[in-house]
């Protein structure tokens, strides 16, 4: 099985966007990346009024083929409230395999700037594969840090320097990785849950980050 994503006409990306992010798609190959298969976009012509008048308008179709992620994604599984009874071996695993496909991207030197749980899938074994490459940056120069006035991505898992410099590197990954580890940690999307925080970070996070990152 396989999954079909159409870009909707709000997500309609200009032709350099959208080939940026098929450029980073086909640059990645990690098990933690959702594997991507192809792609198909072309224009036709269709029938529309405009002022009372029959015209032929351009419609434009993307579409993104993907290998199929049957456990859905991370955002769901965090609203389940069975998520309470999932041992720590499964969040270990989970966390582990977004550090190493985030990790992968950037020695490819790509940014996906846009890391949040929707973002994740799980495979059938519950491996989690990070999807979705609309914002991504694929930097092939020298450059480790950019700045940029066209501001996206989704507030919560956005840097503070992002935000308010524009200021993108591999340090937004990392952000947006704390705020999902948090997250799945603690066992809820409740972002007020901020019970045994302080022990998970000193006994969890700071050693994955020293592991993956530096």
């Amino acid at each position: 099985m396989v999954a079909v994503k159409q870009l909707r006409h709000s997500e309609d990306l200009s032709d350099t966007q959208f080939l940026e992010e098929v450029k980073c798609l086909k640059r990645v190959n990690h098990k933690n990346i959702v594997r991507f298969l192809g792609y198909c976009a072309y224009t036709h012509e269709v029938l529309m009024k405009f002022n009372g008048q029959d015209v032929l308008v351009d419609e434009r179709k993307r579409f993104l083929c993907f290998e199929y992620a049957p456990n859905g994604n991370l955002q769901d599984y965090l609203h389940q409230e069975k998520i309470h009874g999932y041992e720590w071996s499964m969040c270990y695993k989970i966390i582990k395999g977004i550090s190493e496909g985030l990790h992968s991207l950037h020695q490819k030197r790509i940014n996906h700037l846009d890391l949040k749980p929707a973002n994740v899938l799980l495979g059938a074994g519950m491996e989690p594969k990070i999807t979705d490459f609309g914002l991504s940056k694929c930097n092939d120069g020298t450059q480790s840090t950019i700045v940029t006035k066209n501001l996206k991505g989704t507030f919560g898992y956005m840097p503070p320097e992002l935000i308010t410099e524009g200021k993108i590197s591999s340090k937004s990954d990392i952000f947006s990785l704390g705020i999902i580890m948090r997250r799945l940690l603690m066992g809820s999307d409740n972002e007020n849950n901020t019970e045994n925080v302080r022990t998970i970070f000193l006994n969890f996070l700071i050693p994955v980050f020293i592991i993956f990152f530096i």
